[in-house]
């Protein structure tokens, strides 16, 4: 009686705590009455709400669809604009900022007010935005919304409070930059062309104000039209008709002549002196046929000219503009200084390009000293001072997208000796030739914070790559590329039977990685249902990769209606044999319904010399099993104290052990239960186009057939299904689980070779948990139909229809920027019709439909308004788990933990969680010593202890009892190729974090964390007492879901389908946040989302950026400081002395006073009608959100006095600039008199 009020005692406490969820667990039922209470355990937690805030941090990468470009060139600071409303702002390392157009509008033109610390953005939506840069997060001062004409031009002067601004109707109107309202002064369409000419000259496409006489602007139109128009007149001073349609034009320094580029692929230089014609008129690019005539180009879509002081001959740079006969041609960017021309060929389309002079003056000697050229997908700068015209090396991270990105992972703290050993080693592989100058994008400034440590983010690319990545510091730089295809060998002209199919594919494709950073082993887990194990070492090597094949399958009917009637037990004796099919050779030619027992990949074989890095040692396959391609793997987990690794997938579970190179367990997660399976399945009847087996798994191990009744390696321990096996120990009823649904795993990747391709149906669809509204959804079920016949026909009908003709052996590697897949428009009514349909789309595998019996698709245009948020059926049904049959492993962890209830020491566990929400217990018994662990058997010996959880489990965790994350134990790092050294032999030594010995005056045992799609759950080991749960969500699941240490105390972060972000103390599982942080959650996101310790996490925000963000408040609070400055005081270069004569008798620019003609004085006030003003978020909440309280007062009074002292010294400088010019005028006039005082009247 004791006993049991002592757990219900338990049970009560844990209720209070969980409000949300129930207190009662299944396992908690039959549990003895040893197990601590929660009072008993008194762990002290520190985490409070006020400890957690959601902030983004950094973006790396090129901005995704770039549009526009802007540099400044007196801060040097760069402008990237997006077709997202993104604007990224680039300096010297370090200093990146983000920034995004709340509207999400188009960024169609971005202009710096040099040397001011602001920038206009035009953006599609015709809104003019003035973007504040003297504070680390850049904010929105004011904004213009133009309501009846639409922006296609804007042109701010060098030194103007007056923004010029074309428009589609052809008028340009005159914005004051300061108050951001438009100035009555209009150049109307009709007015700037003459009043004979019949027809509209088109959108303007080119505005500038000439460089002799700042009063004169120069107007371009779409048509071909240029009007040089007279500000103070206000009438045009010249009008040129010119044939071929403009796009752009430049001014040469002098401001006499200009030249403009055509859509016919010519260039058109005008002397001002002479309008009627062009000067000259060259196609840089097409060659004069015998006719005579000139072939045709391409447009060319922008120009620009300047001038060298060391060159008499002018710098002209366009893009565009080759012959269309030329099909296939790279993009170009031709420099032609003189004679010579030189065609610089882009790998992606070029978006825009600026040339970087030394001088903001547009009246004085250019000195181009650089080209930045804005790609699609890339973003270059060419270095014009060499002849070669070599580029600069990027210091940002640029080529994230090399290859489309399938999977992220992010490691904080690491040790510190990581980071430089690879960084090493990357850098004997980096490319050279480039130029030896410093990168000229050197704005803003940035210092290393005080709280660094080490930080490494991995990627997984589709074409097999991996890549580490520097994260310290908000900063990422390139380390170290592995390339695991280099591990297979490539297709042959034999092999072309078998890998035809796979030609266009990408077999190698990255989908999971497992990464231990303190012995530096690393695992790739691929596509085609491969897993290699890498080691690292300083020195290269000779050596043989070992290759394990592993025959994983279910030999049992997937689903049968209830009105079968041969129904038969799925498995038969154990102790009974079986004949073993002969597996075919790898190199065999044979048709998909004949593939047996071979991989999807041939690994080399022969002596490969490694160079100094990450070097593979093994590769563990999944084979075909008779004609049915190997499914992919969904889990993995490695532990280098054990040397043992483990995987699953939809058909079971295989444990390798890789320092012996051998295969210890390989079974179906229904066999791992034995009879303390929990549910009342359904008996199956065996295929009947296959030859009985005994069991439900296979193995190959080198080719060489294992009796099947042994599941596993010669050194394994025998299978003892009686062990612990209660089938009352789990007392939550089925009818509990309705929600039960598989993982949402992430790493079923399928079609990169972009927008165009459809997704095709998968090769081996089993039954679906849920068959809500009449749709089998899994991806991995079967076609299958309620009550009747499947498919009728023969006994291969099924497998028939599961894979048609000419598909593809395994799915198609897809990137996480895939843009479209294959669903049934039926299904779509609003959302998505379950989770099954959404787990369809993340993974990118096509749904099916009983109903309608075929596949159709929609574009990723029409799926956009369908990704606003995850939805999920509520329906379901307990007969779908009595129709399951595959039960998908969704997570591995090996840890030192207690199987049995009775055991009083922790052992090597491997705890599985499957797509059911159970959790299995699997002891290992492992050799102490290191000889007898390299020669002795590794013993497995399923137990069937089960405990559950409602839908999939993600995460498995373990504290000890004072609350402490307790680590997997690891091998420390030793280099295996290092030369023999007598005196200190190489041994092998182990860091162990037993549960045990990481507590004292707690008691024994420790408690295990659990999280699935739905709950979360804190048992007590080893009494298997559930002591706290919480249902996290029930309108949505959870897709990422971590343990993780912030503020020295640990956590449990989750990522739900809906876009919020949670995070629950430990072991108590109280909400402390709750974010809706993503409310367009997209599959990019969901595929690459991934926390880890210091209260961060990061995901791909679009196909070539990562966007990393924080959890932590403290880290909210310190990201002013980490942040970089953009805008440094720097005084405005002073312009060049052009000389008394030519000052005084020359149209002096300087005279041009704007604000006579623009003022409202003089021009009145527009038309409200016109544009409204919105005030903008960025003064004073601007401050406030980059820094708060004292700091923040100080911030702002820091920024107000740097105004105040920049305006005064503005003041001065004209002050001075105005002494300086009297002073001057005195001198002349003095001597004058000196020369003209003696002369008589008839000397003059």
């Amino acid at each position: 009686m004791k006993k049991f009020r002592k757990v219900l005692d338990g049970l009560t406490t844990s209720s209070p705590v969980n409000p949300g969820g129930s207190p009662a667990c299944g396992s908690a039922a039959g549990t003895p009455g040893t197990a601590p209470t929660p009072r008993e355990l008194e762990i002290q937690e520190t985490l409070m709400s006020e400890h957690f805030q959601i902030c983004k941090t950094v973006r790396h990468g090129v901005p995704y669809q770039p549009t526009a470009l802007a540099f400044d060139p007196v801060q040097k600071i760069l402008a990237i604009g997006s077709r997202s409303g993104g604007v990224r702002l680039l300096g010297r390392p370090g200093v990146d900022c983000h920034c995004q157009h709340e509207s999400g509008a188009a960024v169609l033109q971005l202009q710096f007010l040099i040397n001011e610390g602001a920038l206009v953005t035009a953006c599609a939506d015709d809104t003019l935005h003035l973007w504040n840069l003297r504070q680390r997060r850049p904010a929105i001062l004011h904004s213009l919304k133009f309501n009846r004409e639409r922006i296609t031009f804007c042109h701010l002067p060098f030194q103007s409070k007056w923004l010029y601004v074309g428009t589609e109707r052809g008028n340009t109107h005159i914005v004051n930059i300061e108050s951001f309202v438009l100035s009555g002064y209009v150049i109307m369409w009709n007015k700037a062309i003459e009043l004979s000419t019949k027809t509209h000259p088109g959108p303007v496409v080119h505005l500038s104000d000439s460089p002799k006489d700042e009063g004169k602007l120069l107007i371009g139109f779409e048509s071909g039209t240029i009007v040089m128009w007279d500000l103070r007149a206000k009438r045009a001073d010249f009008r040129i008709y010119y044939d071929e349609a403009i796009h752009s034009a430049s001014w040469h320094h002098e401001g006499r002549q200009f030249m403009c580029s055509h859509s016919d692929g010519s260039l058109s230089l005008w002397n001002l002196r002479n309008t009627a014609k062009p000067f000259q008129v060259t196609f840089p690019h097409g060659k004069t046929q015998r006719d005579g005539r000139k072939e045709s180009c391409k447009p060319i879509l922008k120009v620009e000219y300047k001038t060298s002081r060391n060159s008499s001959e002018a710098f002209v740079v366009f893009s565009g503009g080759l012959s269309y006969d030329k099909a296939g041609r790279r993009p170009t960017l031709t420099i032609m200084h003189g004679k010579a021309i030189t065609v610089l060929e882009m790998d992606y389309p070029i978006v825009d390009f600026l040339v970087l002079c030394e001088t903001p003056y547009l009246n004085e000697v250019q000195e181009p000293y650089a080209v930045v050229v804005l790609l699609e997908k890339d973003f270059v700068v060419v270095d014009l001072t060499q002849s070669n015209f070599p580029i600069f090396e990027n210091p940002y991270p640029m080529d994230i997208h090399e290859s489309p990105v399938t999977c992220t992972a992010y490691f904080a703290d690491c040790p510190p000796d990581i980071i430089p050993v690879l960084y090493s080693i990357g850098a004997k592989h980096k490319k050279t030739g480039y130029s030896h100058k410093e990168w000229p994008v050197s704005g803003g400034t940035w210092t290393v914070g005080s709280q660094t440590y080490p930080e490494i983010i991995i990627t997984g690319h589709a074409d097999g790559s991996i890549k580490f990545w520097d994260a310290t510091a908000i900063t990422l730089q390139m380390l170290y590329k592995l390339k695991t295809s280099k591990v297979f060998e490539k297709p042959k002209g034999g092999d072309v039977g078998r890998n035809a199919e796979l030609a266009e594919e990408d077999p190698y494709a990255v989908q999971m990685i497992s990464w231990c950073p303190q012995s530096r082993i690393f695992c790739v887990v691929g596509i085609s249902a491969h897993v290699i194990l890498y080691r690292f070492s300083k020195h290269d090597a000779n050596t043989t990769i070992t290759s394990l094949e592993v025959r994983l399958q279910c030999e049992i009917e997937d689903v049968i209606s209830p009105s079968d009637a041969e129904n038969t037990p799925c498995f038969s004796d154990p102790s009974g044999h079986s004949p073993q099919p002969q597996p075919p050779s790898p190199r065999s030619n044979t048709p998909d319904s004949m593939r047996d027992s071979i991989p999807c990949l041939k690994v080399k074989d022969r002596m490969i010399r490694m160079p100094p890095g990450y070097q593979a040692e093994l590769v563990v396959q999944l084979l075909w099993i008779d004609g049915e391609p190997p499914q992919q793997i969904t889990s993995l987990d490695l532990n280098s104290a054990y040397g043992l690794l483990a995987l699953g997938n939809c058909n079971g579970l295989a444990v390798v052990d890789y320092l012996q190179k051998t295969i210890l367990l390989c079974m179906s997660t229904l066999e791992l239960y034995g009879s303390a399976d929990p549910f009342q399945r359904l008996t199956r009847s065996p295929r009947k186009n296959r030859q009985s087996t005994s069991g439900l798994t296979e193995l190959s191990d080198n080719q060489v057939s294992l009796d099947l009744e042994r599941s596993k390696s010669p050194t394994s321990a025998p299978y003892a299904p009686s062990l612990h096996n209660d089938p009352r120990g789990t007392g939550e009823p089925v009818s509990n689980l309705r929600s039960c649904h598989y993982s949402p795993v992430f790493y079923l990747l399928d079609n990169v070779k972009g927008p165009g391709r459809k997704l095709s149906l998968p090769t081996d669809l089993k039954t679906d948990l849920d068959h809500v509204n009449g749709h089998c959804t899994s991806p991995t079920s079967q076609p299958c139909l309620t009550g009747r016949a499947r498919v009728p026909g023969g006994p291969e009908g099924p497998r028939l229809a599961r894979r048609g003709p000419g598909r593809p052996p395994f799915r198609k590697a897809q990137s996480a920027a895939c843009m479209e897949v294959s669903l049934p428009v039926s299904s779509l009514t609003e959302g998505y019709p379950s989770r099954r349909a959404m787990l369809q789309q993340l993974h990118g595998v096509s749904m099916y439909s009983h109903d309608e019996q075929h596949i159709t698709t929609y574009s990723w245009s029409e799926r956009e308004s369908r990704e606003n948020s995850f939805s999920r059926s509520r329906s379901s049904s307990v007969s779908s788990i009595d129709r399951e049959t595959k039960e998908a492993v969704t997570t591995l962890q090996f840890a030192e933990s207690y199987v049995r209830k009775s055991d009083t020491l922790p052992t090597p566990c491997l705890w599985v969680g499957t797509s059911l929400g159970l959790v299995l217990i699997i002891p290992m018994s492992i050799p102490t010593d290191e000889q007898e662990r390299l020669e002795d058997p590794v013993t497995v010996a399923p137990t069937g202890t089960v405990l559950m959880l409602k839908g999939s489990v993600l995460r498995i965790g373990f504290l000890d009892c004072g609350g402490v994350l307790i680590n997997s134990p690891y091998e420390v790092w030793r280099d295996q190729h290092a030369p023999d050294d007598p005196d200190r032999p190489r041994k092998r030594k182990l860091v162990n974090f037993s549960p045990s010995s990481s507590q004292e005056a707690s008691g024994d045992g420790h408690l295990a964390v659990v999280c699935s799609e739905r709950q979360a759950k804190v048992f007590f080991m080893p009494s298997q007492a559930c002591l706290y749960v919480h249902n996290i969500t029930e309108s949505s699941f959870v897709l990422r879901a971590d343990v993780v240490s912030v503020y020295n105390s640990v956590c449990l972060a989750c990522f739900c389908a809906n876009g919020h972000i949670m995070t629950l103390s430990l072991p108590s599982l109280r909400p402390l946040l709750d974010v809706s942080y993503l409310p367009l959650t997209d599959m990019r996101i969901a595929r690459t989302f991934c926390f880890t310790n210091g209260g961060q996490a990061l995901y791909l925000c679009s196909p070539t950026e990562i966007q990393r963000i924080t959890y932590s408040q403290e880290m909210c609070d310190n990201l002013q400081e980490m942040l970089g400055e953009l805008f440094t005081p720097i005084e405005t270069p002073e312009a060049q002395n052009r000389g008394f004569l030519k000052g005084f008798f020359g149209g002096n620019a300087q005279t041009f006073d704007r604000e006579e003609l623009f003022g409202e004085a003089a021009a009145g006030k527009a038309s409200r009608s016109l544009a409204q003003h919105i005030p903008g978020q960025g003064g004073m909440e601007g401050m406030k959100a980059a820094a708060g309280g004292v700091v923040g007062e100080l911030a702002r009074a820091r920024i107000a006095l740097d105004e105040r002292g920049q305006r005064l010294g503005e003041l001065e400088e004209r002050t001075a600039l105005m002494m300086t010019s009297a002073e001057t005028f005195s001198k002349h006039a003095h001597e004058l008199m000196l020369k003209c005082k003696d002369k008589k009247w008839y000397q003059f």
